[in-house]
């Protein structure tokens, strides 16, 4: 028996992103704008597939030519000749339709692999019996070749993402190790390059040094502009050799520049012109400078109608995520007068003054309904650009996907775990609104507040060495970043879940405040059930999060679960038996848990549990103190049997009653411009894909097979 975290049930939650009626207000010019910065997202998120697996290309050219001939209802006969039962068979719609959300055959939210739960035998017959193969059967023979070795298998490295023995990347060659990339980290920081849209290759010895090329993504291969920006060449680096070249994903990156080239043409003013036009030179020649002078632009372009940015995670190279979306007014207007508040909130934060940014550079936060979100996976709010020495100085915008918050937390009472009975109807109905209300807090005053304390190259400080203290020691503050040091590439491997751990916090502790829940509606003891359910939710999904920990690594595959647990840790600590975590026999028989708030004590305990917890975060962030950060949130990240629980065993239950997470079916533009939109099935899920690309679909897959073959070496 597989364990069922490695497939996708086949009653997985699947929905339409609607977003029909938001569209159609657009004026024509709006609609090509949005429909040429969707084609360029769509191309975009292609590259996603080559940076997740080795085998993930093959696999989606694959299922890309079986469903181009047939359809998954006419394939459905086919299916039952070669031997599939019913459920079989939509075991394999579901595999294909997490494959295409998932843009590869890794959970875009944890980092698991998932395979076709159906014998492999059986997923063969299929193949040699659908229509592309009777077309094209030494071509389909040789695909099916390719990805059938990894397809099913669940060997330890196989199992998750992961650098080195921790799993399987295509971000680094098979050959790399931590100590590797912490090198190649070091190397691109003397150049002051960035590690967004690179990739890691070990490639041998030269004269006994180490030799790696570091390839930056681009449209471009070769020329001279922008060399020196790029810093292509060949450098030696502490003992070992590094050379830089552009062109990684080079076909590809060369649709998205035309795309948004012709975007152009429909922009609405100079911002989103610039915008573009550095967006343009950036994926053309390989150039994150130029990335970031267009996110300057993005972030002076106020209150659009079309939203449109290319963002890559923290820690990550390449294009990862893409979205193209239309603003939802009037809930655009609620987080409008959360903005205008932030300057009487911050203060409220429990960090002294001196930890704070000297300006608050109020941003555009909008709700949008997304249009097109290309990559793997789609989050309820995004706090953007990535580049921390930007939202410092420069300013940043917050988004929360509305309709995606509309369909994605929606819960079915009968699937609600480990909450008692008496909590399960007052958190079905106040699950989305207190969630409203921590998206927005987390993305606007989470992300948006604290301060950096640097030392620049010239040697001017931007604190007062002479008065700053340490609110914890009581001590001037004695670190701090230098020159080009950042957020992450000093606290590097837990800089992204130790920020996303910071946000919530800041989100829990502001949702206490009158006012922040009157901008959202919510007054007296309405207020109170918001509250409540908000906090409730957060220690529940620290109890769920357990599903993303590996303990044979003793690794945290997905941030925002490893911040969520290391916050159910704090408050369980708090006094009074504040929250409560039991484990039981549920009516099945099996293994359950429960876990309980006490609310009476949400604005005293609680709030003293996070206040404490949240200044020391902030404290080691502002101060570059990566070692007593580590040793604070790797201590409450730990997952043991010792103490008062054993989480992993709790783990084992976790994973024994989990929810599959929810698929996304999104829309396509074509024509002049139509929206096509799609059932909230597999079917359409796989009907969107196969009409996302009418005009040049097997040049496309063409380019990603050579890409995917290109590298294939690359990863043994």
């Amino acid at each position: 028996m597989v364990d069922s975290q490695y497939y996708l049930p086949n009653d997985v939650g699947i929905s339409a992103l609607e977003c029909g009626e938001a569209f159609r207000l657009l004026s024509p010019k709006e609609q090509l704008y949005a429909h040429y910065l969707s084609r360029a997202s769509w191309y975009g998120g292609l590259v996603v597939l080559l940076q997740t697996s080795p085998e993930s290309a093959s696999i989606y050219v694959l299922l890309q030519r079986m469903f181009r001939l047939q359809s998954p209802a006419q394939l459905e006969s086919v299916a039952t000749a070669a031997g599939l039962t019913a459920d079989e068979y939509q075991a394999f719609l579901v595999y294909a339709a997490g494959l295409y959300a998932n843009m590869g055959n890794y959970k875009s939210f944890g980092d698991t692999k998932f395979i076709p739960n159906l014998p492999q035998e059986k997923l063969k017959a299929l193949v040699w019996q659908c229509q592309a193969f009777q077309d094209s059967p030494t071509e389909m023979e040789a695909l099916w070749s390719t990805c059938a070795p990894l397809l099913y298998s669940l060997d330890d490295k196989h199992k998750q993402l992961g650098l080195g023995d921790k799993g399987i990347t295509t971000y680094f060659s098979g050959n790399c190790s931590l100590n590797d990339a912490e090198l190649a980290q070091r190397f691109l920081d003397s150049k002051s390059l960035s590690a967004y849209n690179t990739r890691l290759f070990k490639t041998g010895g030269v004269e006994g040094k180490e030799s790696y090329e570091v390839r930056l993504a681009s449209a471009v291969q070769k020329g001279e502009h922008l060399s020196t920006e790029t810093h292509c060449g060949q450098y030696e680096f502490e003992n070992a050799m590094f050379t830089v070249r552009r062109g990684d994903y080079a076909p590809l990156m060369k649709k998205v520049s035309e795309n948004l080239e012709k975007a152009q043409a429909y922009a609405a003013n100079e911002n989103q012109r610039r915008m573009l036009e550095e967006y343009v030179r950036s994926f053309t020649f390989g150039s994150v400078d130029s990335h970031k002078e267009g996110s300057r632009y993005w972030i002076k372009d106020k209150g659009p109608i079309v939203e449109r940015y290319p963002y890559t995670q923290p820690g990550q190279g390449g294009f990862d995520y893409c979205f193209v979306a239309v603003v939802n007014k009037a809930m655009s207007a609620r987080f409008a007068k959360l903005v205008s508040s932030a300057e009487v909130l911050l203060p409220e934060l429990p960090w002294p003054a001196a930890f704070e940014k000297d300006t608050f550079l109020k941003p555009d936060f909008t709700s949008l309904d997304v249009l097109t979100f290309a990559g793997s996976g789609i989050p309820a709010g995004i706090n953007i650009p990535n580049y921390d020495d930007i939202r410092q100085t420069e300013g940043f915008k917050n988004v929360s996907l509305g309709n995606v918050l509309a369909v994605a937390y929606a819960t079915q009472k009968d699937k609600l775990t480990f909450l008692n009975e008496s909590d399960k109807d007052v958190y079905i109905k106040w699950k989305g609104p207190s969630f409203e209300v921590q998206v927005g807090l987390h993305e606007l005053l989470g992300h948006g507040s604290g301060k950096l304390f640097v030392q620049d190259e010239k040697g001017n400080f931007n604190f007062d060495q002479e008065s700053v203290r340490n609110p914890e020691t009581g001590e001037l503050i004695s670190s701090w970043y230098k020159g080009g040091e950042t957020w992450d590439s000093r606290f590097s491997t837990i800089a992204s879940s130790y920020e996303e751990c910071r946000a919530e916090c800041v989100g829990l502790y502001l949702c206490l405040n009158k006012e922040v829940l009157g901008i959202f509606g919510h007054e007296g003891e309405l207020a109170e059930e918001v509250i409540y359910v908000n906090w409730l939710n957060m220690v529940r999904s620290g109890l769920l999060g357990l599903e993303f920990y590996t303990p044979e690594s003793k690794s945290w595959r997905q941030a925002h679960m490893q911040a969520r647990f290391v916050i159910l840790r704090v408050l369980l600590e708090a006094a009074d038996g504040f929250v409560t975590l039991e484990e039981c026999t549920g009516s099945d028989g099996r293994p359950d848990a429960l876990i309980a708030l006490d609310r009476a004590k949400i604005h005293t305990v609680g709030k003293t549990a996070i206040q404490r917890f949240l200044c020391k975060l902030q404290v080691h962030k502002s101060t570059a103190d990566v070692e007593g950060g580590r040793a604070l949130y790797e201590g409450y990240s730990a997952v043991t049997s010792t103490g008062l629980h054993d989480f992993l065993r709790l783990r084992e239950t976790v994973l024994l009653r989990k929810e599959a997470r929810k698929m996304f079916v999104q829309a396509n533009t074509c024509g002049s411009v139509e929206l096509v939109e799609y059932e909230s099935s597999a079917a359409g899920l796989i009907r969107s894909f196969t009409e996302r690309f009418p005009e040049d679909a097997k040049e496309v897959e063409a380019e990603l097979l050579e890409l995917s073959k290109r590298d294939a070496p690359c990863w043994c």
